[in-house]
């Protein structure tokens, strides 16, 4: 994450994490002086609720969530660690990538499997 900012927070596995996760993306993304317009707001929120409940489903005891930003876009990926995935696996991965790709703003969006769980990630113009 060389020349960027970043943060992260670690939270339960759980049905509300999602709503948690996108109070401090929004909170973050203001501390970092982002003035946001009321449908990239919704766009922020919209792609941090799909990526954590995408993460919840996977079923593991916590998530994760990390932003950055650089060039006025931010990186929102959530992480569902649960070790021992197998590669390619995908609680609806295909239709989650779908919703995140129809969200206005959004200019990429991806998900892979790593030792530590399954990383699903999407980055929104915050122009």
């Amino acid at each position: 994450m060389r020349n960027r900012r970043g943060v992260n927070w670690k939270l339960e596995s759980a049905p509300w994490a999602a709503g948690k996760a996108r109070t401090a993306v929004l909170g973050q993304l203001g501390k970092w002086r982002y003035r946001l317009a009321p449908g990239t707001v919704t766009a922020v929120e919209t792609v941090a609720t799909l990526l954590v409940e995408a993460a919840v489903v996977d079923g593991g005891a916590r998530v994760s969530v990390h932003l950055s930003d650089q060039d006025g876009q931010a990186c929102i990926l959530a992480l569902s660690h649960q070790a021992g995935l197998t590669p390619g696996h995908a609680s609806g991965g295909d239709d989650v990538l779908h919703q995140i790709t129809a969200v206005s703003g959004v200019t990429g969006c991806g998900t892979d499997t790593g030792p530590d769980g399954r990383r699903i990630w999407a980055v929104v113009d915050l122009g």
